[in-house]
């Protein structure tokens, strides 16, 4: 549970909501298609839909209250990995910094699939 303190108390974010956030935050980045979450039964990356999201997002908070995003995605076929990673990395810091007003320390992506889009 990530938190802070105010003048009127105490606020605390639970991480599900912040990787959710985030998780839509990335969807609207040029060149990504979605989420990924790897299937145990078969070791496949399936493409997550709707509010299923934050499943292919992982927050974790360090001992600075400062967050670390792990994001799984699946990316359009065509485009630079490393222009639509460097893209979902700089909206995602901002976005998350501004909704959260906490620090993110790294985003790290992984790229699970490439999918062609008609």
């Amino acid at each position: 549970m990530a938190g802070f303190t105010n003048d009127n108390g105490v606020i605390s974010i639970d991480t599900d909501v912040i990787a959710a956030y985030a998780g839509h935050a990335a969807l609207d980045c040029f060149g990504i298609v979605g989420m990924a979450t790897i299937s145990m039964r078969d070791g496949l990356a399936k493409l997550l839909k709707g509010d299923s999201v934050a499943r292919g997002v992982n927050v974790t908070i360090n001992e600075d209250n400062e967050l670390n995003i792990d994001f799984h995605i699946i990316v359009s076929y065509g485009v630079c990995i490393k222009t639509v990673a460097t893209n979902l990395i700089n909206t995602v810091k901002y976005q998350v910094e501004d909704y959260t007003e906490m620090k993110i320390k790294a985003i790290n992506v992984f790229v699970e699939g490439v999918r062609v889009i008609d």
